[in-house]
């Protein structure tokens, strides 16, 4: 299949599940939860989609479809720039929080998926 369309198809349905993980998590509270619960989630699942791809697990074409387009599409980088300046004129705490927060979880997740990915 196309590249093009792996990853299309795979941004598609990465887009869908980040609207319904919006649509169901409280993202107003001083910790925006659905930004990151997808930034976390999205973490994990390329660090297992990465590591099952370096043990040859997963080809390129899965890679495409899975971390490009879907973990591409349901983890965001912008909205959650944008949500930690934003909290930043009402609490630096808050926004302090959210940012080094965020990033730690992530880390965390990736290296966990990554990890997970050597057991299978």
């Amino acid at each position: 299949m196309n590249p093009a369309y792996l990853v299309g198809l795979g941004g598609a349905l990465g887009a869908v599940a980040r609207h319904a993980v919006y649509e169901r998590v409280d993202n107003t509270t001083d910790v925006p939860r659905a930004t990151l619960a997808v930034n976390v989630v999205g973490s994990l699942v390329l660090g297992l989609a990465t590591g099952l791809g370096a043990a040859g697990v997963l080809g390129g074409d899965a890679l495409l479809f899975v971390g490009t387009g879907a973990c591409g599409a349901f983890t965001t980088f912008s909205t959650f720039a944008f949500e930690t300046v934003d909290r930043q004129t009402r609490s630096t705490r808050a926004a302090a929080a959210n940012a080094f927060g965020t990033l730690a979880l992530a880390l965390a997740a990736a290296a966990l998926g990554f990890w997970l990915a050597t057991l299978a």
